[in-house]
């Protein structure tokens, strides 16, 4: 694959998957892009990070189970989306409302 000098990491990454009909592990993943982009072995463990998030940024891919990934358009929406609500930790919210009690604000003429 002939690389252009404004191709990004998760450009190549999009090209390489775009070739795949499936998920890919994130470590094959990284080793197709740094290799496609002659990444020298001492900024490889630098890279391999910024590449991890730029994956996540990207909207174009889709985080799976098992640290595989695959293209958004390529899986169905429960698939890359999770349920926010299961997200939550109710134990947490209980102690910052515990916590706002707590605060010392001014109230009534005092108040902002």
């Amino acid at each position: 694959m002939s690389v252009t000098a404004k191709e990004s990491m998760t450009d190549i990454a999009y090209h390489c998957m775009s070739k795949r009909k499936k998920e890919v592990e994130f470590a094959r993943l990284w080793q197709e892009v740094s290799k496609t982009l002659k990444i020298p072995a001492e900024k490889l463990d630098r890279k391999k990070a910024q590449f991890y998030s730029e994956l996540m940024l990207d909207s174009r891919f889709a985080s799976l189970k098992g640290n595989k990934w695959d293209l958004r358009n390529r899986r169905k929406l429960e698939e890359v989306h999770s349920d926010s609500a299961s997200l939550l930790d109710t134990d947490d919210e209980e102690e910052r409302e515990d916590e706002d009690d707590s605060l010392d604000l001014p109230k009534g003429e005092d108040e902002f």
